[in-house]
């Protein structure tokens, strides 16, 4: 099972198109300045890992490029946008101003809708409800979620093992269907299915 873990800067990330020859047909500038925003509006934010945020993201794009092949500048710049409205003060309207209305369509699919109190259960249920609503999403939609779970999951063993347990089921249930369309996406998450078995 690969792992994505080689880009955990932007600086990284385009010496790495630039080398390989993919930054030409990925807008650099464009995804750049994508980097750009998420670094600044996730701020010193990190993962339960204890690691800068920005790394998943900068994962998640590297699953697109390096594994996927995906080299669409709105995918990649959504890549890296996906969690700014859930997780930072950015809103929707603040995406579309920088970026578009196609990458905020994108950030838009992928975004958890708040939840208003309720607890432990509530938070549960409104989840599922949103990734069952990821089946009616654009492709370009379903791939950036594809990738932001291949960063969640690749190193699954580093959390506590109900939360492996649980994540594991999640992403069985929910997350491998996606990727069925994607022949890439479809064949890792079979070995990683394999690799986590433990956890069934």
């Amino acid at each position: 099972m690969e792992v994505f873990t080689h880009w955990r800067t932007w600086d990284a990330a385009r010496a790495d198109l630039e080398s390989s020859g993919d930054g030409a047909r990925a807008d650099l500038a464009g995804v750049g300045r994508a980097a750009d925003a998420a670094r600044r509006w996730h701020g010193d934010q990190q993962r339960p890992t204890g690691v800068p945020y920005v790394e998943h993201l900068m994962e998640a794009l590297e699953v697109l490029v390096r594994g996927a092949g995906v080299t669409e500048p709105a995918v990649l710049s959504a890549a890296l946008l996906h969690d700014v409205v859930e997780d930072t003060p950015a809103t929707l309207a603040d995406v579309e101003a920088g970026f578009g209305p196609e990458v905020t369509e994108l950030v838009d699919w992928v975004t958890k809708p708040p939840v208003a109190g309720g607890g432990r259960q509530a938070k549960r249920a409104a989840k599922s409800a949103y990734l069952r609503r990821l089946r009616d999403a654009p492709p370009e939609a379903i791939v950036v979620k594809l990738a932001d779970r291949v960063s969640n999951v690749q190193r699954l063993d580093q959390m506590p093992l109900d939360f492996q347990r649980r994540y594991y089921a999640e992403t069985c249930t929910y997350i491998i269907p996606l990727a069925e369309p994607h022949p890439w996406f479809a064949a890792w998450y079979a070995r990683w299915r394999e690799a986590f078995a433990h956890l069934r």
